[in-house]
């Protein structure tokens, strides 16, 4: 049975990180399916405004663009997981209704979903160090970036370590999931 891992934050909690390292201490292999691969699939032209705004609007709501795009995205991971590939997501469930779809996708798979957490002061911080973040991006999302979700492990990346993280995630894949199949809307 496949395996996928999304892995929810804020821009500069330690997504990529975390992503990066499970795939190299993660014996099987996984694909990385996340978020910026499918928004770098875009043309160009796409990732600057004003044709920004139809990929991700307007205070972190989905343009059409970007509706399409991430609803193909979660479904491109559950077709991937479906043919024996094991996945790892990182993720920003700015919006209910991509919650809301990859409950429906992934109540019934071996699906889990992690959720980064991190003061905004440090984020904030980040993002100025890193010089490749557009500043302001974390603060925007903190505020809605776990309002829909409920985790199946939930951890501090300023207080833990990445490599501790990745101990965190490993060991809770030995127990089944639980999220997805929580948040699914039960149907009638």
């Amino acid at each position: 049975m496949s395996t996928i891992i999304f892995i929810n934050g804020t821009s500069s909690s330690g997504k990529t990180s975390l992503l990066k390292l499970l795939q190299k201490q993660l014996p099987e292999p996984y694909l990385d399916m996340g978020i910026d691969k499918f928004i770098w699939m875009l043309p160009s032209r796409y990732l600057d405004r004003p044709l920004w705004d139809e990929v991700l609007g307007k205070a972190h709501q989905a343009g059409p663009v970007g509706q399409s795009l991430f609803s193909g995205m979660h479904h491109a991971i559950a077709a991937a997981a479906s043919r024996g590939n094991n996945i790892l997501a990182d993720h920003v469930f700015v919006e209910k209704a991509w919650v809301d779809e990859c409950a429906e996708l992934f109540a019934d798979m071996n699906a889990y979903l992690i959720g980064l957490q991190c003061p905004l002061e440090v984020l904030e911080q980040r993002e100025k160090d890193r010089k490749d973040r557009t500043l302001g991006q974390a603060k925007l999302q903190y505020e809605v970036i776990h309002q829909y979700t409920q985790y199946d492990l939930e951890l501090d990346t300023s207080k833990l370590s990445i490599e501790d993280c990745a101990k965190q995630v490993i060991e809770r894949l030995k127990s089944p999931p639980m999220a997805f199949k929580t948040l699914k809307i039960p149907k009638g």
